[in-house]
């Protein structure tokens, strides 16, 4: 009904009226604007499967699944990596197979910005400066795995790895600093420790890489290089970082908002996880070792890193020298008189070494604080084992610090060192123990950290003399293939955790001689000849950490709450922020389960082995593992494990410290983030766009005049009912 005014207040079917004529105008408007993108569920591209149900998202978008991002870390000075904008960054896509391509990415592309895919063999730092420079055209990249590996080698580090925070500087030990002499890793360029403003993805799915290349082809390739007519097959990315120009900054953010906010956002977070670590024979965690009780470490390193977060196979770098050791504290704890030896063996595990040795230096810190029940005062002697797969003609170098044996007494303690590792080696033709010039410095290792604090006797072994072998250092390629790990296509997956490889072998070698060698530090004189490691514990660990960590095996060895670490494919060894990781569980289990004993407890009394007189929790770790598959392989048979196998954290000394700057200690964070994905889909001309954009405004308008003119003649269109009772006769 319409007031005396002539303002009319519209009846509920008036109010129902614009409310269907609003919702089909703007239901028309988005047909407009979407029509033309659901093309891309066609039927050229069968093999994306996500063309089902009525969902217009699903209509316009292809998501892509399997990718890894590269994101941004930061430390006290600068930042590294990639991001996007907040709402992502959309290119129309160009595939380049060769460098050639590039030339219509940069210069010559009617339509840009371009999401580029790029072929692996491509993704060379020479290629990415020229990207980097034209970021006006590029909104992204793509980058597809390179098969077979490229031949010349690919590694994103740097040439001196871990630089200013080993125990070489301008003041001590300055004609080595900075790698000066020996540039160990030649092959890097650094890439992985630049920044760029636009995002970068890893395509980790063949079948993904060739659905987007199929929308390339059927959209955006034109013949002689003309420009190619709309729809365009296009791509977005989603990597949005919080954090920015340093640690400094983002932890001073992070602090300010926990402080005073009762919802703080944080936009960054420390690279941190756990050590682990054993003792030979039970010590007590309660305290501290006596001065004179003395303590032979073996050590190595756990992580590994790629230009792709979460990506870090780590085969040659990290993987083969803690399985070695792995193996080597099996093989040492079977010795008959262990329990008897005048000096204890430690095994470390260090978390964190591929940034400024995290693990290292916070175990390090801990022993000078009084934090860890053994001091630097009790290491006598030092062993670390570096890249050890890949030795030539069966040579293991032994590498030593020329600058601590400028001191006469660490000089003979290593000159003993080096003797006993040679006479250990004497008994496996394996492995050929050589010595080198006492002037050449150390490798980046563990041990340059302990060096800092206090001259040891130590020694690091690896599979090279001076530069690494390793062509695909911290990348993407150093998977199981570079350390010729491999089986025969006919097995089934449990008899390739069970094939011994000749890189088993190779290894098990070298962990008979550093289990030799420790027996001897360690003051054994009786059963050297009779330590030997086991082929078939390589050989599973191997499988497990390079091709298959979901395994019989390695199930076996889990408690029951850890099955979801294992992934179907390999272990990845980044250290990341939330700890521990899927490897140190599981390096921590193993060597728990390989160095342990099985003890008849329940399952309450081994979770909380107190309330056993017998059981001390002060000398032991306890685990109530799987266990293996009974007889029938229908159930599991668990058990509890006594180990000495523990975990220490990992942090770096410069955030309990608060030294977001500190040049001493590892300042490495990892910005926080929302969002990261990838689709494709098809966008039009910006003419069309136009077009739609001044039909859809054309349509409001009509529709809000004809709105008016029903409105304002309300009380004509729409009689009111009359009222109850209001009859004529």
């Amino acid at each position: 009904m319409a007031t005396a005014g002539g303002g009319s207040v519209a009846d509920p079917r008036s109010r129902s009226l614009l409310r269907l004529v609003s919702f089909c105008v703007l239901l028309a408007g988005r047909y407009t604007h979407t029509r033309w993108k659901a093309e891309v569920c066609s039927p050229r591209l069968p093999e994306a499967g996500f063309c089902r149900g009525n969902s217009v998202e699903r209509k316009i978008y292809i998501s892509v699944n399997k990718t890894a991002p590269c994101v941004r870390l930061l430390n006290a000075t600068h930042q590294i990596g990639c991001q996007s904008s907040v709402s992502g960054d959309t290119g129309v896509i160009h595939v380049v197979e060769k460098e050639e391509d590039l030339q219509w990415v940069l210069t010559d592309g009617p339509n840009p910005p371009y999401v580029v895919l790029l072929e692996g063999a491509l993704f060379t730092r020479n290629l990415m400066e020229k990207l980097k420079g034209r970021t006006s055209r590029i909104a992204g990249l793509a980058v597809s795995l390179a098969k077979p590996n490229p031949a010349s080698g690919f590694s994103p580090s740097v040439p001196c790895p871990n630089d200013g925070f080993g125990i070489y500087s301008n003041s001590y030990g300055p004609e080595f600093a900075h790698c000066r002499e020996i540039q160990w890793n030649p092959l890097g360029d650094g890439l992985a420790y630049e920044d760029f403003s636009f995002p970068i993805f890893l395509l980790e799915d063949e079948n993904e890489t060739k659905v987007i290349k199929q929308c390339y082809r059927d959209h955006n390739l034109s013949p002689n290089g003309s420009a190619p007519a709309f729809p365009l097959c296009a791509m977005q990315l989603f990597s949005h970082m919080h954090a920015v120009l340093s640690t400094v900054t983002c932890m001073r953010r992070s602090s300010i908002q926990s402080t005073f906010s009762i919802n703080p956002e944080i936009v960054c977070d420390p690279l941190s996880d756990y050590n682990v670590w054993s003792m030979l024979k039970p010590i007590n965690m309660s305290g501290m070792l006596e001065p004179d009780d003395k303590v032979v470490v073996a050590a190595t390193r756990l992580d590994s890193r790629s230009f792709f977060w979460n990506v870090a196979p780590g085969a040659e770098s990290a993987v083969a020298s803690f399985v070695t050791q792995l193996a080597a504290a099996e093989a040492l704890q079977k010795a008959p008189d262990v329990a008897t030896l005048p000096r204890n063996v430690m095994f470390v595990f260090f978390q964190g070494e591929t940034f400024d040795y995290i693990g290292s230096s916070r175990m390090v810190y801990d022993m000078e604080k009084g934090k860890f029940p053994v001091q630097l005062e009790n290491i006598e002697s030092f062993v670390e084992l570096g890249q050890v797969a890949l030795r030539n003609s069966l040579e293991l170098w032994m590498h030593t610090d020329p600058m601590s044996q400028k001191n006469g007494s660490i000089q003979n303690q290593v000159e003993a060192l080096l003797s006993t590792l040679e006479r250990s080696g004497a008994g496996v033709p394996a492995v050929a123990l050589r010595r080198l010039k006492q002037s050449q410095p150390l490798p980046p290792s563990s041990l340059q950290r302990f060096l800092r604090a206090r001259n040891v006797s130590g020694v690091v072994l690896a599979d090279h003399s001076t530069v690494f072998h390793n062509r695909y250092y911290q990348s993407i390629y150093d998977t199981a293939e570079n350390i010729n790990v491999s089986y025969p296509e006919w097995q089934s997956p449990e008899e390739d955790l069970n094939f011994v490889t000749d890189t088993a072998k190779a290894l098990a070698d070298v962990a008979t001689v550093l289990a030799r060698a420790l027996y001897q530090l360690a003051g054994g004189t009786n059963f050297t000849d009779a330590i030997r490691a086991d082929a078939h514990t390589v050989t599973r660990l191997l499988y497990g950490f390079l091709v298959r960590a979901n395994n019989s095996w390695f199930q076996s060895v889990l408690r029951q709450d850890l099955r979801s670490y294992l992934g179907d494919g390999p272990l990845q060894h980044y250290i990341a922020v939330s700890s521990p990781t899927n490897t140190t569980y599981v390096v921590q289990y193993a060597l728990a389960n390989l160095t342990g004993q099985v003890v008849d407890l329940t399952r309450e009394q081994c979770q909380d082995p107190s309330k056993v007189p017998s059981e001390n929790k002060d000398l032991y770790e306890y685990a109530w593992v799987q266990g293996p598959l009974n007889s029938n392989e229908t159930d599991r048979l668990p058990h509890c494990v006594r180990s000495t196998a523990r975990l220490a954290r990992a942090l770096s000394p410069a955030f309990e410290l608060r030294q977001w700057g500190s040049t001493e200690y590892s300042t490495w964070t990892e910005s926080r983030w929302k969002d990261i994905r990838a689709r494709i889909f098809l966008i039009a001309s910006r003419e069309l766009e136009f077009v739609t954009l001044m039909v859809g405004f054309g349509i409001l308008v009509f529709s809000l005049a004809v709105t008016y003119c029903i409105n304002a003649k309300a009380d004509v269109l729409f009689i009111a009912p009359r009222e109850p009772g209001a009859v004529s006769y």
